[in-house]
């Protein structure tokens, strides 16, 4: 399923520079980078749940901001995308 991830972290202090980029190679490890502090994500319920927790344990629930959509299995009807910075198919080979 494709899951969209976005997040703002507060960047005043040093602490909170750290999280967001605990947050942002979380979601590298499981997706690509579609904006500053958006995900897209292709994994499986077990993956989800392990990616969620793993980024509500980083986040300060006081200053920060994390959002999960979930758009299912048919998102390709689901999404449009205008202008550059085209996404990948995550589904597809890796070949570059």
């Amino acid at each position: 399923m494709l899951i969209l991830i976005t997040y703002d972290v507060s960047t005043v202090d040093k602490a909170g520079r750290r999280r967001l980029r605990h947050v942002a190679k979380a979601c590298q490890k499981y997706g690509q980078r579609v904006q500053n502090s958006v995900f897209e994500c292709i994994v499986d319920a077990t993956q989800f749940t392990k990616l969620k927790m793993e980024l509500v344990n980083l986040i300060d629930m006081e200053v920060d901001s994390l959002r999960f959509y979930r758009l299912g299995n048919n998102h390709k009807s689901k999404v449009e995308h205008f202008g550059v910075k085209e996404s990948m198919d995550l589904e597809g080979p890796l070949i570059f």
